[in-house]
């Protein structure tokens, strides 16, 4: 009973309170997620630690974004999944969904940790750590690696325990570990003088409360029942979410991928510039915790309309799904337009969030790559928003392959050959460059697939219609007379 009353409200009630309802916490959850290593940044970077602690940071923050990835996989895919099927009212395999899920999440991190620990300084040199940070990262790397587990499941569940409808609650487990992250630090790092340990032990603790809480979300669920069955990998049920998910997938581990080159391209040209290779690494270390908030907010409106959509569009309300589209994408705009005013007219105040910098030989050059860097490298932010929503969205009206093509042809078609072959002859400047050109391209792919989706759907929704309205007249006809 509680089942259908979830759907039938998903499917009448008003578009602007249900996303009111649903995008909010959705939001503050994932605003609350970037706070875990945007926290960390910023209390490093006003320590004595300073410039060199947040390049340290920054070449962990990739293998965060990895564990990431493969929970958001499982995690979205298996929240797809429930909407999609709960929209069509085949309920009964939801259970076998999440419980294989959670098993995967674990497997694979333990997986994760048994393969990063012994490569963990190749690993974060690779990653860009020098000389002078490589020390500080392996110090905050051994802690938090060994959370992976913890980390991953809270991730995974939270995704779950949005599309049972409880948004709410998404919100408290992350909004709590983030309030305990934000009160360890200072003691962990100033008053224990704990250093970069005391900050990855202030992360791994608010990242146990907040799995502690989604757990016991797991006793009080909406719309399954979890049993120890459900725990036993069933495979032909899961595939199902693995490809609505895999997008995420991608997103995820695309950012990786253009972390490592272009930290591999900034040690390169940073180091034959008057910037010197610490400096780039550290000030994009605080560009990619900045731009990770502005998509979380652009992120949680999509997901936190999932349910909505995926119930939908397995009713096959049509008309309904186009509406959220409309209502996201300004949305989308909104955001991106309001955060690129912000990146272009106050960059040095954004990045002075972040501590000054004490411990490298010229100040000056280090504000002087961060205004170019957000001016530049953040011009077509918006285009960006609505690049990564609208892969979110092909993944929740379950077109898997349209939403990893939205997600490809910015980051790995258009990014990462531009930020190779543009430094040679634009130097560093080359790199900063890249990003807005790979926007305007994919923004013009993006637009593309939208149109084409939109006008299969409106060929499709007019075919049923038709359809529909022939079965009356076929029933209604009398039987021919016999011959």
């Amino acid at each position: 009973m509680e089942n259908q009353e979830q759907t039938n409200f998903l499917a009448t009630e008003k578009i602007p309170k249900l996303m009111l309802k649903f995008c909010i916490p959705c939001i503050l959850s994932l605003l609350v997620s970037a706070l875990y290593n945007i926290v960390d940044q910023i209390f490093v970077g006003n320590s004595e630690l300073s410039t060199l602690g947040n390049a340290a940071t920054g070449v962990v923050f990739p293998i965060f974004i990895i564990a990431q990835a493969f929970a958001w996989w499982i995690g979205d895919g298996c929240a797809a999944y429930m909407n999609i099927h709960q929209g069509s009212g085949d309920t009964q395999n939801i259970h076998r969904c999440v419980g294989t899920g959670m098993t995967v999440t674990l497997s694979v991190s333990v997986v994760l940790l048994a393969v990063f620990y012994p490569l963990k300084t190749p690993l974060l040199t690779l990653f860009g750590a020098s000389e002078n940070s490589i020390g500080y990262a392996v110090q905050y790397f051994n802690i938090i690696l060994g959370f992976f587990p913890v980390y991953m499941l809270m991730n995974m569940i939270n995704a779950v325990v949005r599309a049972d409808g409880s948004p709410n609650w998404s919100m408290l487990s992350m909004l709590s570990g983030a309030i305990i992250n934000i009160i360890l630090d200072p003691i962990f790092i100033f008053a224990c003088h704990w250093g970069m340990a005391g900050a990855a032990w202030a992360t791994v603790i608010g990242q146990v409360a907040s799995f502690a809480i989604s757990i016991l979300y797991l006793f009080r669920t909406k719309t399954f029942r979890l049993k120890l069955k459900s725990f036993i990998p069933k495979f032909k049920i899961f595939v199902e979410a693995i490809k609505l998910g895999l997008s995420s997938f991608v997103t995820q581990m695309t950012i990786v991928i253009i972390s490592l080159v272009c930290n591999i391209m900034l040690a390169k040209y940073g180091s034959i510039s008057h910037y010197g290779a610490d400096i780039p690494i550290a000030v994009i270390a605080i560009e990619s915790k900045v731009f990770t908030v502005v998509i979380n907010i652009v992120v949680g409106v999509v997901l936190g309309c999932q349910p909505i959509i995926g119930y939908n569009i397995g009713a096959r309300n049509i008309d309904r799904v186009k509406k959220l589209y409309k209502s996201i994408l300004l949305c989308t705009l909104i955001v991106g337009i309001v955060s690129t005013l912000l990146f272009e007219l106050a960059p040095n105040a954004v990045v002075g969030m972040f501590g000054k910098p004490t411990n490298i030989p010229n100040p000056d050059d280090y504000w002087d790559f961060a205004q170019k860097t957000f001016r530049i490298f953040l011009a077509l932010v918006t285009f960006t928003c609505v690049i990564k929503m609208s892969s979110i969205f092909f993944q929740a009206v379950g077109k898997p392959i349209f939403a990893v093509s939205t997600s490809l042809i910015r980051d790995i078609i258009c990014f990462i050959p531009l930020i190779c072959v543009l430094p040679i002859f634009k130097g560093i400047d080359g790199i900063i460059m890249s990003a807005p050109i790979a926007d305007l391209i994919a923004m013009v792919f993006t637009a593309i697939l939208t149109v084409v989706y939109f006008a299969k759907l409106k060929k499709s929704t007019a075919i049923e219609r038709a359809l529909e309205q022939s079965e009356p007249e076929q029933t209604t006809q009398e039987p021919p007379l016999p011959q």
